[in-house]
């Protein structure tokens, strides 16, 4: 990749089997180009974006699995900067577990624009409900989004958002489509507007309503 690219460390977070790694492997060029740091453990998959400010590549630290043997060293954070935290619509566990991923993340970055998705949103019995997603307001540069990897549905989303946020241009847009592989499944286009008609009459009524603590949800 030309060096004048500008490229960026994106932290991929969440507890393990949420799907992070199919996330980042949905992007054709990423799961081509990766690479392995064998000292943390850690893939990482370069993918890159097509702008209206021209491309940008985010490289992509995905864990490989390493959550599954407690926490993620620092090696793994320094440096970041930007984040995903991923959780299951599927699996309320790891929803309740997004406030430590959090907190581990911002004690090494502190004030990096941080998205939080809920993936698997393709099936059926969803436990995490959007009006229950209440975390990102709570919190500073936290932005949120229902995605489903194996559909691809919303995987351009996050990505969007945080470069408008790293490059400070809100006007920014993709000019083409992420290189995806085919999806895997199909989701219900109907069922995945109604969700996000809950998640905006949520967000709406936040402004009005006191959020409860961490410890709450």
């Amino acid at each position: 990749m030309a060096a004048q690219v500008p490229q960026f460390k994106l932290i991929l977070v969440g507890d393990g089997g949420v799907g992070k790694t199919t996330f980042v492997k949905r992007h054709r060029t990423g799961e081509f180009e990766k690479k392995y740091v064998a000292t943390l453990g850690v893939e990482v998959h370069p993918l890159q974006f097509f702008t209206n400010l021209g491309p940008i590549v985010f490289n992509c630290w995905d864990t490989a699995g390493q959550e599954k043997f407690g926490g993620l060293r620092d090696g793994y954070y320094i440096n970041g900067n930007a984040a995903i935290i991923m959780f299951d619509v599927t699996s309320r566990v790891t929803y309740k577990n997004v406030p430590v991923w959090h907190r581990d993340l911002v004690r090494v970055c502190e004030n990096i624009p941080i998205v939080l998705v809920g993936n698997k949103v393709d099936v059926k019995d969803r436990k995490v409900k959007p009006k229950n997603i209440i975390f990102h307001r709570r919190k500073a540069n936290i932005q949120y989004y229902d995605i489903s990897a194996k559909s691809n549905y919303n995987f351009e989303k996050p990505f969007l958002w945080l470069t408008k946020k790293l490059t400070g241009n809100q006007d920014c847009k993709f000019v083409q489509q992420p290189a995806l592989l085919p999806a895997e499944v199909k989701i219900d286009m109907e069922q995945a507007r109604k969700y996000e008609e809950e998640l905006l009459a949520a967000n709406q009524a936040a402004t009005t309503v006191a959020l409860p603590d961490d410890e709450d949800m």
